[in-house]
């Protein structure tokens, strides 16, 4: 975590010298391009498909709900957390986004694979060459915060009896969930040669349809079942409000982006068979369960972890059955 809060600092000095350059450059009268902001053609589908790529760069707020476990009071800092930074990510990215707009036109934005980068060309002079590096910083401090709570997905869905169980386990004295997060950063490693558009509205097609499903099961929930206690609860209209916006980024793309939605699709149905044979089929075969048994032991003591439930008086690594 210090590691995330050096390189968040990073990205938001890159941020500042950007949003602070750029309002600069309006000052001194240069606003020719602002003017023209707006050009361009504009469809139903193509809004669906840039708020996928608007709605990645907001991901964060999301991410933090992965790991309540681990915070201290969640049910207030995880309120507070959401309060205080979708406002000020949301100013930050706009004044970035109007200083990228007051130097480059749309079409070179459009044609720019690193538009910090040409506007760094464009408006700091010898600064430019640090940009690189500060997007650098911001990359690898996203990846950080991505791979540390996605990794808990995989955790709570082993401990729940969805995944094999060693992706649950922690380690003995760092405490953290090293087989999921090794299955995290394989399966990023083996995505790394797709287009990253692609990626993108493939993987944000099954993550608003699964968004969606899981917001909506919380409100199937509050209907049938309004005597579970709800420590953080918020109008009714705010969620059927999500769940529209999540509607309308799952059904329209299916129309005008088939390809990419369609691998989504394919995707996700590819876990059914996985599920089926590790989690639908009880009555394995003996074999079976002792290669399961033999390989869990194996990644125990390689990665030094054991079940989170494990009591410290219990064996760390337990022998397998033979």
């Amino acid at each position: 975590m210090r590691i995330q809060t050096l390189f968040t600092a990073a990205k938001l000095l890159s941020l500042a010298v950007i949003i602070f350059s750029g309002l600069l450059y309006v000052a001194r009268g240069h606003t020719e391009t602002l003017e023209c902001m707006w050009e361009g053609e504009h469809s139903t589908g193509g809004v669906a498909l840039a708020l996928y790529s608007g709605l990645f760069a907001y991901g964060g707020w999301n991410y933090l709900n992965f790991v309540t476990e681990e915070l201290k009071d969640p049910y207030t800092n995880l309120p507070r957390a959401i309060w205080i930074a979708l406002p000020l990510v949301t100013l930050v990215y706009v004044l970035v986004n109007v200083s990228y707009l007051a130097v480059l036109t749309p079409s070179q934005v459009l044609a720019s694979s690193a538009v910090a980068v040409s506007f760094a060309s464009r408006v700091l002079g010898p600064l430019k060459y640090s940009i690189p590096v500060f997007v650098a910083l911001s990359t690898f401090g996203s990846l950080n915060g991505i791979l540390f709570t996605s990794g808990r997905l995989f955790l709570a869905g082993a401990r729940e009896g969805h995944l094999p169980p060693c992706l649950s386990f922690i380690h003995v004295t760092k405490r953290t969930p090293i087989p999921a997060l090794l299955v995290t950063a394989t399966l990023s490693l083996m995505l790394l040669g797709a287009d990253i558009f692609s990626l993108i509205n493939c993987l944000s097609f099954v993550l608003w349809l699964s968004i969606g499903a899981a917001v909506g099961a919380l409100l199937w929930l509050r209907r049938t079942r309004p005597d579970l206690p709800r420590p953080i609860r918020v109008h009714t209209a705010v969620p059927v409000v999500f769940i529209l916006g999540c509607v309308y980024l799952v059904v329209v793309p299916m129309i005008t982006e088939p390809y990419s939605t369609g691998m989504g699709v394919l995707l996700t149905l590819s876990g059914f068979p996985v599920y089926a044979f590790g989690v639908g089929w009880k009555n394995k075969p003996k074999w079976i369960n002792t290669i399961h048994e033999v390989s869990t032991y194996s990644i125990q003591r390689v990665l030094m972890v054991v079940a989170p439930e494990q009591q410290l008086h219990e064996p760390l690594l337990s022998q397998p059955s033979t």
